[in-house]
């Protein structure tokens, strides 16, 4: 039997896969924003070595969001595994935002900034929306591994009795 944790890992896995396929698009036949594995490049000091940046990316969906969400996902006040995702997700990417962004380096010859705003707008709704994706995907296989009814009971339904 899995732990919390272990499903966690598996989710964030998951995630980071569905969100990886979003960012290559974005790179390929875009770009539509900057790429988040790109701006980790740069938050790492490694801006030429892109690299790094997906690295980072992999290591911290799958081991870092991943068991921390399985810890947490009991916490959430939300009903559905979806919505208990995407309100981690987006949190998680408020936490950063406010912290690492500001403290990070520079895209150009400019500081990251506040929420990665020096990248520009259009970067700022891009990680809104992939980490949303993030947090349907992690919510969605993690409850399914769980194994439970996430859906919130309708005892009322159950005492209705259609006419035929």
């Amino acid at each position: 039997m899995m732990s919390r944790i272990q499903k966690g890992v598996i989710a964030g896995f998951a995630a980071t896969v569905a969100v990886s396929l979003l960012e290559v698009a974005n790179l390929y036949f875009g770009p539509w924003a900057a790429n988040f594995p790109r701006l980790l490049s740069v938050m790492l000091q490694t801006p030429d070595v892109i690299a790094v940046g997906w690295t980072a990316f992999v290591l911290v969906g799958t081991f870092v969001l991943g068991p921390l969400f399985g810890i947490l996902c009991p916490r959430l006040p939300t009903d559905t595994p979806e919505s208990k995702g995407i309100l981690f997700a987006v949190g998680a990417f408020i936490v950063i935002g406010l912290t690492v962004a500001p403290l990070a380096g520079m895209v150009g010859e400019r500081p990251v900034g506040l929420f990665f705003m020096r990248a520009g707008f259009g970067t700022l709704a891009w990680m809104i929306a992939t980490h949303a994706v993030f947090g349907v995907v992690l919510g969605n296989v993690y409850g399914h591994l769980v194994g439970r009814d996430w859906r919130p009971e309708h005892p009322a339904r159950d005492h209705i009795h259609l006419a035929h």
